[in-house]
C-alpha cells in the first residue's frame, strides 16, 4: 500500500486489517542447550536435527525482527520440566527453590513467553516442584482441565486475555485456553490422587470457550493432546489422550490449536468445526526445540476483529544458531548437570549396549531388570520377576570408567519402581500383548529392523527376565498377535495359569501406561518410591565393577515358526 505500515491503513469500505503472527513451542523435555548429556557433545540424531531453547530463542528473534515484536506472541503446550539430566538435578540433585529459579523457567522468562500449557510430565517430580517452577515464570502456566478436587475449579489459570496494541487501531484481544491431558490422572496417580481431577478436553473446552469467546477476538488454544484421536488410557479414564482434531471439530469458537504431546511434526492442518462450518488450523511443532510453529492470522476490522485467512508453517533449529543471550544466561547451570553426569561411580569390563535389545536378549536390559528385581526381592517371597523395555536404542556403557551419564543413557526416564503380584496367566497376556511390537512375518529373514517393528513405540515392549531362577519363551512372529508366547517356563518348567509371581515394573506401566492387560489392577507388593535411573547408578557404585558376562543369559527369541529371526539394526 505504497509504503504504509498495515497500523497505518486507512478504513476501505469500513474494515480494517491486520496480520497477527503467534509462535509456538512444545514438549521442551528440559532442553535448555543443544546438547546430549548422555553422549556428552552436541546433539546429533538420523535427521541431524538440533535441540534446545537457545536455539528457539534464535528463531524466534528472526521472526519478531521481521514482522515487528507487537504483532506477536509466544506460546508452549507443555512437558517443560522433565527429560533431560538437567531436568533431573534442578528436580531432585539441586532442587529449585523460591530464589534459585529453573533453568527453564529463566529462559522461557528471557525468551519473553506469553502463555504455555500444563504437559503430564510436569507432574512427575509432585506439585511444590510444579508450584515452584509456576512461580517462577513471568506468564501464566495454563489447564483448564486440572480441576481440584476440594473446589471443583480450575487448580491453575484456565486462560489468559492477550490484548495487542496498535498504533491508531482498536485493540486486538487475543484468548489463550491451556487443555492438559486426561492421562495426569493415571500416569501421575501418586502425586494426584485425591488432590486433582483431569476433565476431558472436549468437555472442559466445550465449557470454557463460550466464556474466552465473549470476551475475545481470537481465541488459541493450547493442548497437550496429541492431534489425532487414540489413548494409551483404555478404560482407566473415559477420556482419550490424544485429541486435539476432536476439540477443533467439536468445540465452536476455536480459531486455531497449538498441539502437544503426541511428538510429531504437524506444520499446517486445517480442520472444519462441525457447528460453524469454519476451518481451525492446526500445527504442531514436532519436540526438544527442534522446531517453532509460526502461525499467522490475517484479521479485519468491522466493529469487531475477525479472521479473514490463516496459515501456519514450522522453522527448523538446525537453521540457527544458539542465541549468545540465553548462552550466557544460563552456562553456568549448565556446566553444573555436565560435571554432575560426568562423575566417575565405576568401571565396566567390556562395552554393553542396548542397540540389540529390541530383538534378542542383551546384558544391557538384564542389567536393569536385575536391579529392579533384587529390590523387589526384599519385599516378598515370591518368585520374582522383571519387566524392562529397552528405552534408548543408542545407550551404550563402555569398557572402562562408568560415568553417571553412562548409566543414565541406559534409562532416560523418571521413572519409579513398583512390584505387583500376577498369575501365569496374567503374565502370559501380559507378555502377548507385549509381543504386538511386531510384524507379522512368514519367514525367519533376514529383516530390516523396520521390516519387523510395528508401529508401536519401544517403551512399550517389555522383556521379562527372572532373578533366581531363569523365565524362557519365544516370540513367534510368524503368528498372529495374540498367539506368540510359545513354551513360557519358569527355571525349566512350563508356566500354569496358577502360577503366582512378584514382578517388578516401572510406575508408568503399573499406572495402565501402554493399557497392558492385567498390570494396573493387580495387587502391590512393593512401592518404595524409588528412582529405576538412581537404582542402577547406586548398584554401580556400590558393586565398583560392572560385568556384562554376569548379565549374557538367552531367556528369550525371536522366532518365526521356531526358527530365530535375523534382523540387522543398521539405523
Amino acid at each position: 500500500m505504497f509504503g504504509l505500515r498495515p497500523d497505518d491503513l486507512t478504513e476501505v469500505s469500513g474494515l480494517r486489517t491486520f496480520t497477527l503472527t503467534v509462535m509456538g513451542s512444545t514438549d521442551l523435555h528440559g532442553n535448555l542447550f543443544n546438547w546430549d548429556y548422555y553422549r556428552d557433545r552436541e546433539f546429533d540424531d538420523y535427521a541431524h536435527d538440533d535441540v534446545g531453547l537457545a536455539k528457539i530463542s534464535t528463531l524466534v528473534s528472526g521472526v519478531r525482527d521481521a514482522v515487528g515484536r507487537h504483532r506477536t506472541l509466544l506460546l508452549d503446550a507443555g512437558d517443560t520440566i522433565q527429560g533431560t539430566p538437567l531436568a533431573y538435578y534442578y528436580a531432585k540433585v539441586e532442587p529449585i527453590t523460591r530464589t534459585h529459579v529453573h533453568p527453564m523457567a529463566a529462559a522461557m522468562n528471557a525468551i519473553g513467553y506469553t502463555a504455555a500449557a500444563l504437559g503430564n510430565h510436569e507432574f512427575n517430580y509432585g506439585l511444590e516442584v510444579l508450584r515452584t517452577f509456576e512461580r517462577q515464570l513471568d506468564f501464566p502456566l495454563l489447564a483448564a482441565n486440572a480441576v481440584d478436587v476440594s473446589t471443583g475449579l480450575p487448580a491453575f489459570q484456565p486462560y489468559v486475555i492477550k490484548t495487542v496494541w496498535r498504533t491508531g487501531g482498536p485493540p486486538l484481544r487475543v484468548g489463550i485456553l491451556g487443555l492438559t491431558n486426561p492421562g495426569i490422572a493415571v500416569w501421575d496417580r501418586a502425586v494426584v490422587e485425591g488432590l486433582l481431577t483431569f476433565p476431558g478436553l472436549v468437555e472442559q473446552a466445550l465449557h470454557w470457550v463460550p466464556e474466552v469467546r465473549s470476551k475475545c477476538d481470537l481465541v488459541i488454544v493450547a493442548a497437550h493432546s496429541g492431534a489425532d484421536l487414540s489413548s494409551s488410557l483404555g478404560d482407566q479414564v473415559p477420556f482419550p489422550e490424544n485429541c486435539a482434531e476432536l476439540v477443533a471439530e467439536t468445540v465452536p469458537g476455536i480459531d486455531a490449536v497449538l498441539v502437544g504431546h503426541a511428538h510429531v511434526e504437524i506444520p499446517q492442518r486445517f480442520v472444519l468445526n462441525k457447528v460453524t462450518g469454519r476451518p481451525v488450523l492446526l500445527t504442531e511443532p514436532l519436540y526438544w526445540g527442534k522446531r517453532l510453529s509460526v502461525m499467522e492470522f490475517d484479521l479485519e476490522f468491522d466493529g469487531r476483529w475477525s479472521v479473514v485467512s490463516s496459515q501456519s508453517s514450522v522453522l527448523s533449529s538446525s537453521s540457527v544458531a544458539e542465541d549468545p543471550r540465553i548462552v550466557r544466561l544460563l552456562r553456568h547451570d549448565h556446566a553444573k548437570v555436565v560435571n554432575y553426569v560426568n562423575g566417575r561411580i565405576g568401571t565396566c569390563l567390556e562395552a554393553m549396549s542396548a542397540a540389540r535389545s529390541r530383538f534378542e536378549d542383551t546384558p544391557a536390559l538384564g542389567f536393569i531388570n536385575h536391579v529392579q528385581a533384587l529390590e523387589v526381592a526384599k519385599s516378598t517371597s515370591l518368585p520374582v520377576l522383571s519387566l524392562c523395555a529397552p528405552f534408548n536404542r543408542g545407550a551404550a556403557i563402555p569398557g572402562g570408567e562408568v560415568s553417571i551419564r553412562d548409566v543414565a543413557g541406559l534409562y532416560p526416564f523418571d521413572n519409579t519402581l513398583l512390584g505387583v503380584r500376577l498369575t501365569g496367566a496374567q503374565l502370559r497376556d501380559f507378555l502377548e500383548e507385549s509381543a504386538r511390537y511386531f510384524r507379522q512375518v512368514s519367514s525367519a529373514g533376514p529383516f530390516e529392523a523396520a521390516e519387523v517393528s510395528a508401529d508401536v513405540p519401544d517403551y512399550n515392549f517389555d522383556i521379562a527376565y527372572g532373578l533366581s531362577a531363569p523365565l524362557t519363551y519365544d516370540i513367534d512372529i510368524a503368528q498372529p498377535v495374540g498367539s506368540r508366547i510359545v513354551g513360557l517356563a519358569y527355571d525349566g518348567v512350563p508356566v500354569l495359569d496358577s502360577f503366582e509371581f512378584a514382578v517388578a515394573v516401572n510406575n508408568y506401566r503399573q499406572a495402565g501406561g501402554g493399557d497392558f492387560p492385567h498390570i494396573a489392577s493387580a495387587p502391590v507388593l512393593h512401592n518404595q518410591q524409588q528412582e529405576i535411573r538412581q537404582l542402577l547408578i547406586e548398584w554401580v557404585k556400590a558393586a565398583g565393577v560392572l560385568d556384562p558376562a554376569a548379565f549374557v543369559r538367552s531367556d528369550w527369541r525371536l522366532v518365526a515358526s521356531g526358527s530365530p529371526v535375523i534382523v540387522s539394526t543398521n539405523e
